[in-house]
């Protein structure tokens, strides 16, 4: 992928000086959120630029969530309590998007309207695709929406 990036940003290709042009050089900020598309969130939306769902399946949330043994937060650390995927994670998940797929089915089909008009982007291969898999996608999908957006602000 290293190799595939430096020549995409080499002179001449479509890459070259977006991220570090003097004039007007794009700025990242790369989003992770569980909750990131509820509907309480709905005024952060306009501002993210490319919008990218990776769909979990409720087995491999549950887990990963408690392969670890916690994290570190602003007010400390923590670790959850027992219980808690299948109490709070998962079911306010749930609820908090089951209006973008099919029947409510939050492991389904994600509403084709929701994703046009949201402008989200889903991987091809439903549920728990792998990181390899996932990580080609995403740097792809950076590399041709990228110039697009280098162009609208030089407008």
């Amino acid at each position: 992928m290293k190799t595939l990036v430096k020549a995409w940003t080499e002179e001449g290709q479509p890459g070259h000086g977006i991220l570090t042009s003097t004039t007007n050089p794009l700025r990242l900020c790369i989003f992770d959120g569980f909750l990131l598309y509820s509907q309480s969130l709905i005024e952060v939306q306009p501002e993210i630029d490319i919008k990218i769902l990776l769909r979990v399946s409720y087995a491999k949330a549950k887990a990963r969530r408690e392969a670890r043994s916690g994290y570190v937060t602003l007010e400390g650390f923590w670790e959850d309590p027992p219980g808690y995927v299948d109490k709070i994670v998962w079911p306010n998940y749930v609820e908090d998007h089951a209006f973008m797929f099919e029947g409510g089915d939050v492991e389904g089909l994600l509403k084709e309207s929701i994703a046009t008009e949201w402008g989200i982007r889903v991987p091809e291969g439903g549920l728990d695709v792998d990181m390899i898999t996932t990580l080609r996608w995403m740097v792809e999908l950076l590399m041709e929406e990228l110039p697009k957006l280098a162009k609208n602000t030089e407008a």
